[in-house]
């Protein structure tokens, strides 16, 4: 037996909770780990809530990222004590997740434990950081250099627009934090790397199909009016790369900045990312972040932790990074 956060739904309602789970409830998969951590994301938030449809099948174990050794293998890639990482894959949504002492998985959805890299650095970039990283990427494949002007962060207090704004101020970039908490978070904002720092209210009216040109580029996480506003002040050939809804999912905008200014609009998924791509993304965050990004607003807590924890992050109530440590 083993404990796992194990969530279940009667009657509509979702509820979560530490339970002894038996090793033969594993699901299927050539690789077993020993979790060491987790983290808290806002889709694992989501799914412990139920305030989002991200589990369509019960008892289900979320975390949507771990770092683990391992224990069993029937993969010639992987041995019994390697360190690895899993990112995405729809685990923690349709295969049982992180959240958990142990987690049984497919080889190919691992990535080897970077050598510059260790199990609280794992979690600290984990999927926030992962996506920041691919969001950076793409604005950079665009031609957007530290001299083509701002860049624009959306919900920058955030796990992935936290690691974006260190990521980007790191290579250079003159960034601008857009937080609905600037009392509580500007001073921390500007630590990372933020050059200025703007509240979010400054996006949530619909305004001018076309408006003044700020940014050149932009990485939102929030969706809906902001990141139509945002895209509406891109300057010419600038570039959005958009990895979140929190804000809502809906785009209410028109193709103006589009035909009339040539930006463009670059979808980031981080969850079925090719696996030669992660670890590309994976070497290259460890190889940019400072020291300074692990010493952050980070707050560990246990398995027991996580339900109110999840409340609070879906309530907007949580800086930076949350890891929960397992084992």
């Amino acid at each position: 037996m083993f404990k796992a956060l194990l969530l279940q739904q009667t009657e509509g309602k979702t509820s979560a909770s530490v339970t002894d789970v038996d090793y033969e409830q594993l699901p299927d998969g050539e690789v077993t780990v020993k979790v060491a951590y987790s983290s808290l994301n806002y889709k694992d938030g989501l799914a412990i809530t139920g305030w989002g449809k991200i589990i369509r099948q019960f008892p289900m174990v979320p975390g949507i990222d771990f770092v683990g050794q391992v224990v069993n293998s029937s993969d010639v890639r992987y041995q019994t004590g390697d360190w690895v990482i899993l990112t995405g894959w729809g685990v923690g949504e349709n295969h049982w997740g992180g959240m958990a002492e142990f987690a049984k998985v497919k080889a190919d959805w691992l990535v080897p434990m970077p050598r510059d890299c260790d199990v609280t650095k794992a979690m600290m970039i984990g999927t926030a950081g992962l996506t920041a990283m691919l969001c950076v990427q793409a604005i950079m494949e665009d031609d957007v250099t530290p001299d083509s002007g701002a860049v624009l962060v959306t919900g920058a207090s955030g796990g992935v627009g936290s690691a974006a704004v260190t990521l980007l101020s790191a290579l250079g970039y003159q960034v601008t934090a857009s937080t609905g908490r600037i009392e509580s978070n500007g001073e921390l904002l500007r630590k990372l790397g933020a050059n200025d720092v703007i509240s979010r209210d400054e996006f949530t009216s619909p305004g001018r199909p076309l408006d003044k040109q700020r940014w050149a580029a932009v990485i939102d996480t929030v969706g809906e009016q902001t990141l139509a506003t945002a895209l509406a002040q891109l300057k010419y050939g600038g570039v959005a790369a958009i990895c979140g809804l929190v804000g809502g999912y809906k785009l209410p905008t028109t193709v103006m900045p589009f035909i009339l200014r040539g930006i463009s609009l670059r979808g980031i998924d981080s969850v079925y990312c090719p696996t030669d791509k992660r670890i590309k993304a994976w070497n290259q965050a460890l190889d940019i972040l400072p020291e300074t990004f692990y010493n952050r607003a980070c707050q560990i807590i246990s398995l027991t932790e996580v339900p109110k924890f999840a409340f609070d992050i879906i309530n907007g109530n949580v800086t930076g990074r949350t890891i929960i440590k397992i084992s």
